[in-house]
């Protein structure tokens, strides 16, 4: 085994393979750029070496340097995490050639499997079933629209080098086709630097599932079951769940099977996933095979009791795999999470900021042992009868949470924005949604946008509890999923006043100083004026000695009594109701944490200084620092509302900046290639 291994990744992946490393006894070795000399992955390793400035391909995508720093450490092997250099075989080699084990298949399995185009050829072969399609070279754009229209439409165009939801299109019918061939081109050559592209049937409602496979170089080839992937946005998974809701014995079976002679054919070693689509009715197509380790693997441990991570490392030094097909079988169910920072209600915009204050529900490291199948936690009685045979009593802790981030990090617009993997489990899907719910409702981010209320409605909403699934289940759900902003309940605005009174009645030695409203003759009546992003509150306070009278609106008043207060917990008496909650002040804002929710209110005081002016309209604005790859207009152009103007590309996706409404673009203020900063005037565009 491994003495010290370099770790060839950054955030929560990272992290991940550390733990399991320093379980094993194994040193590790971390890379980082510039924007990341504070993070999480370079304090939890043994060593760390800076590699370049924050831009991955000046660092987390530069081989030479990063097996340089391999070996100037004395590291024996590469753990490539996912992402960055993973899946590319020419760092694979490299890493022979310079005498270190490259973590992860043969440079020869990832050739076979990274072109989307030539591994559906191969599976072909194999008469593994394809959606109906175009997988071949040729990339000429008019016979690359004769082939869609041959296919019909809706079309899925897909980058052949791609992943990650990276260069995907639907193309709905053939005029949209040389737009959409055009921007998926575009985002292919910029995420893999390949633009060419694959065309294929999009299948209506279908199911995203896929198997994970592992291999050694003794010729042993197993599955570890399921995973149903289907909830995504962006073609980008948002929740992943294994065992999949409703799956048969026999087909789980029959995709297994089917994924190890998928790997088989190539030659394949290590960690691998086989993805396939499949129909409701429960037939099932070849997707694409990645060959490495997937984001969602920590589901696949929970219900197996495995660490695939120290598979990872036993396999690549050599030794057999630690478990045989018959000695596994499924355990409960688990269900994980990505908590991003972006803003679903505004596209799934990511979101850019430092976290100022990071609450997590109660959790534990990770701590599952593969070769002991050290499962931690015990099982309740009512677990008990869920319990398949050949499995010990004990059962996983049911939250698991895998990050990269602490309080007080940045997410950067140079890297993914998550944030962390919220992984629960229990003894059967039942008892993981509730767990679910539950530790989402206990999330608490300031700082930046984050997407946990949309997935806290995605586990409540009826579709994913029932089971309903499918690839488009959130644009199928999208009025139950992005409900109309409501007003802020009086209890949030109760907590916000609660904690705004009780911080400026802290004790002071000067009784001119005191600001407990007191008064000679009369109680002290007082308006709070707080807002949110859609509505403004005006609330009344009425000092007394041991209270407050306190209204919002037009209510009536009602006493407020501050039952407890402990940091930032405050415990109110609001008339006949309590309320409990978190109330964090950043400024003038306060972040109130309540029965599960988010409330963001903004006290205007009245003696503060409007320091700040209205953005001068009229000039669309940058949503996020990055690069404008196309300008699709022109000076003195009259166009028409929710016309494409100007494309940028960051965080890895293209964002379309549209007219707002019908008009003229008075001028263009940046070119192809340009770098803009979050918030740059773009163009400026007139009413027409």
């Amino acid at each position: 085994m491994f003495t010290k291994i370099l770790i060839a990744n950054r955030g929560e992946i990272a992290c991940r393979v550390a733990a399991t490393a320093r379980r094993m006894g194994i040193k590790t070795v971390a890379v980082y750029s510039e924007a990341d000399a504070g993070a999480k992955h370079v304090a939890v390793c043994d060593e760390a070496v800076l590699i370049g400035p924050a831009a991955a391909k000046e660092s987390y995508l530069c081989g030479d340097k990063i097996i340089a720093a391999a070996k100037a450490t004395g590291a024996q092997a590469i753990h490539p995490g996912y992402g960055f250099l993973s899946e590319n075989a020419e760092f694979a080699d490299a890493c022979a050639e310079a005498g270190l084990v490259f973590i992860g298949p043969p440079a020869s399995a990832m050739r076979a499997m990274g072109s989307k185009s030539a591994a559906k050829q191969l599976m072909e072969k194999a008469n593994v079933p394809l959606v109906p399609g175009y997988h071949g070279d040729q990339q000429d754009a008019d016979f690359l629209h004769t082939q869609a229209d041959r296919i019909g439409y809706p079309v899925l165009l897909k980058a052949s080098a791609g992943g990650g939801g990276k260069g995907m299109r639907v193309v709905e019918n053939s005029t949209q086709f040389k737009d959409a061939l055009a921007s998926c081109k575009r985002e292919a050559i910029s995420s893999f630097g390949d633009d060419k592209v694959l065309a294929e049937k999009y299948l209506q409602r279908p199911r995203h599932i896929e198997i994970q496979v592992f291999a050694d170089t003794l010729g042993n080839c197993i599955y570890l079951f399921e995973r149903d992937c289907s909830v995504q946005r962006r073609h980008q998974k948002v929740l992943e769940e294994a065992p999949a809701p409703g799956m048969p014995a026999e087909r789980r079976a029959a995709m297994g099977e089917a994924a190890v002679a998928a790997a088989r054919a190539v030659g394949y070693v290590g960690a691998g996933t086989v993805e396939f689509i499949a129909n409701q009715d429960g037939t099932f197509y070849f997707m694409e095979m990645n060959t490495r380790l997937q984001v969602e693997h920590p589901v696949t441990e929970m219900i197996t009791g495995t660490d695939l991570v120290e598979w990872q490392l036993r396999v690549a030094a050599g030794e057999p795999l630690p478990k045989q097909q018959h000695e596994l079988a499924t355990h409960g169910h688990a269900i994980e999470a990505r908590i991003y920072a972006e803003n679903p209600e505004k596209g799934f915009l990511p979101s850019i900021g430092t976290l100022r204050h990071l609450g997590t529900p109660d959790a534990v490291a990770f701590e599952l042992g593969g070769m002991a199948a050290a499962l931690v936690g015990a099982r309740t009685a009512a677990d008990t009868g869920h319990r398949e045979a050949g499995h010990a009593a004990a059962a996983p802790a049911p939250v698991r949470i895998d990050s990269g981030v602490r309080a007080g990090d940045a997410i950067s617009p140079f890297y993914d924005p998550m944030i962390a993997k919220l992984i629960v489990w229990g003894a059967d899907r039942k008892q993981a949604l509730a767990r679910m719910a539950q530790a989402l409702a206990q999330y608490q981010i300031v700082g930046l946008s984050t997407n946990v209320a949309f997935l806290k409605r995605l586990i409540e909403g009826q579709a994913f509890a029932s089971a309903d699934l499918d690839t488009g289940l959130i644009e199928r759900n999208h009025d139950s999923l992005f409900p109309p902003a409501q007003p802020a309940p009086t209890g949030a605005l109760a907590l916000a006043a609660a904690a705004l009174l009780s911080a400026e009645s802290s004790p002071v030695s000067d009784p001119w100083h005191q600001t407990r409203g007191w008064r000679l003759n009369q109680s002290y009546a007082r308006k709070l004026a707080f807002s949110d992003e859609h509505t403004a509150y005006d609330t009344h306070v009425t000092y007394r000695p041991e209270d407050w009278l306190f209204s919002a609106s037009s209510a009536a008043p009602q006493t407020l009594t501050l039952r407890a207060h402990d940091g930032d917990s405050y415990h109110i008496q609001l008339g006949d109701q309590s309320a409990h909650g978190t109330v964090l002040r950043d400024g003038d804002t306060f972040h109130i944490f309540s029965n599960g929710a988010h409330y963001q209110l903004t006290w205007n005081d009245p003696m503060a200084h409007a320091g700040e002016t209205e953005a001068e309209g009229g000039r669309l604005t940058a949503p996020m620092p990055g690069k404008v790859v196309a300008v699709l207009a022109a000076k003195g152009q009259e166009v028409k509302k929710g016309a494409a103007l100007v494309i940028m590309e960051a965080m890895k996706m293209e964002h379309t900046i549209a007219a707002p409404h019908d008009g003229i673009v008075d001028d263009i203020l940046y070119s192809v290639g340009d770098q803009v900063s979050d918030g740059a005037p773009l163009l400026a565009f007139k009413a027409a």
